[in-house]
């Protein structure tokens, strides 16, 4: 071989191993770079949550677990809507001033075997003996038979869990509190939720017009639709729960959507806003910790995540008020053991991939919860899906 092939092949050589190792140098940047952005990501998700200690303000009367077959413990979830009005754009009814407000709360029951959850709505409405609360200096706020939602307003997520629990037996292991202002972001960070509203809407008192359709919305628009009581239903308070039950369930399709999931943007847009918007118990303190929570949702299937309304009877010295009806009871108990909700309870429930005014087809399974027990309530009366959609200012 000539010395001049020899030195053209030594050549190539060397340039062959500069390409390789300048890729592999790329490689590593990006790796690295990658790697920093990730940590950033964590860190300024983890400075975004609010976290709070309240064991001193639930008191030493809280409800004990009970013991339940399965690989892991049932779970219990209190979530409550925050309208404060100190935020700008958190006035859910329409109001100005001050003070903090709580129009939604949802008792949300994962199953010991993570097969089945059921979110449960507790009207605003409803006339209940709140127990006696604690302030942040320890100060006692007396209890008395007032709405659900005055406890929110007089001691906040503390006075709220206490009442839940006092009221129901049922152990609160985690409590979030959600801003509704930031809930708005969340919606517009994937770009809409879909929903489908049967008619015009236009509610003079809280200054809301929706018009009827299927579609996603957005920003206000997406907050005036999981707010609007009147001009929408008969149903008042009952029908916006149905509605916002449906929401959640349509923005739990889309969360987990490829859309969302498959858009990295979307993705840390919809993260970013939720962090922002929660304040969360100190067992939650970490963006790791809340996902590992919501991952054992997400396992177990959009199907088998249903929303109930907790069963009620209309206050007879009001009208506009309601009491906990008697089937309640047997509610509170089938959470507190970890059984299944039973046909009765389950009679009007909607799942995150069967929402009213979907398109989702109906899962022909039924759904088994983890611990099965013989039912020996009676069978629910037949129930109307287009009657009970229309009553709530839902599509059939």
């Amino acid at each position: 071989m000539s010395d001049a092939t020899t030195g053209r092949h030594r050549g190539e050589s060397v340039h062959r191993h500069r390409v390789l190792r300048g890729f592999g140098f790329g490689i590593l940047t990006l790796t690295v770079a990658l790697g920093l952005f990730a940590a950033y990501t964590y860190r300024h998700l983890n400075e975004n949550l609010t976290v709070v200690n309240l064991t001193q303000q639930l008191g030493k009367d809280r409800p004990d677990k009970m013991d339940v077959e399965g690989p892991a413990e049932p779970l219990n979830v209190l979530v409550m809507g925050s309208d404060s009005r100190d935020g700008e754009g958190n006035n859910i009814d329409g109001l100005a001033g001050g003070g903090q407000r709580s129009d939604t709360t949802i008792l949300f029951h994962l199953s010991a075997d993570r097969k089945n959850a059921y979110g449960v709505s507790l009207p605003r409405d409803a006339m209940v003996q709140r127990p006696t609360c604690f302030d942040d200096d320890g100060d006692e706020i007396a209890g008395g038979f007032d709405m659900w939602n005055a406890a929110f307003s007089l001691g906040g997520p503390a006075c709220t869990i206490r009442q839940a629990e006092q009221l129901t037996g049922v152990a609160i292991d985690h409590f979030v509190v959600l801003d509704f202002n930031g809930f708005k972001d969340m919606v517009d960070a994937i770009d809409g939720v879909e929903v489908c509203i049967p008619e015009d809407v236009d509610d003079e008192t809280g200054n809301i017009t929706l018009e009827a359709g299927t579609r996603e919305v957005q920003g206000q628009e997406a907050l005036d639709y999981v707010r609007v009581r009147y001009g929408i239903s008969n149903n008042g308070d009952i029908g916006r729960m149905k509605r916002q039950q449906s929401f959640i369930a349509s923005m739990a399709g889309k969360v987990l959507s490829a859309d969302t999931l498959g858009r990295p943007d979307r993705l840390l847009g919809f993260l970013n806003a939720a962090t922002k918007s929660l304040t969360l118990d100190e067992e939650l303190d970490s963006v790791k910790k809340v996902a590992d929570l919501a991952q054992q949702f997400q396992g177990i299937g959009l199907d088998n995540i249903k929303f109930i309304t907790v069963p009620f009877d209309f206050y007879e010295p009001d009208p506009n008020r309601l009491v906990w009806a008697e089937d309640a009871n047997q509610l509170w108990k089938n959470i507190r053991f970890d059984r299944p909700l039973g046909s009765k309870l389950s009679s009007e429930v909607i799942t995150a991939a069967r929402r009213p005014g979907s398109t989702a087809s109906p899962d022909p399974k039924d759904t088994s919860s983890p611990t099965p027990e013989p039912s020996d309530e009676p069978s629910a009366s037949p129930v109307d899906p287009a009657k009970v959609a229309a009553e709530n200012g839902l599509c059939a």
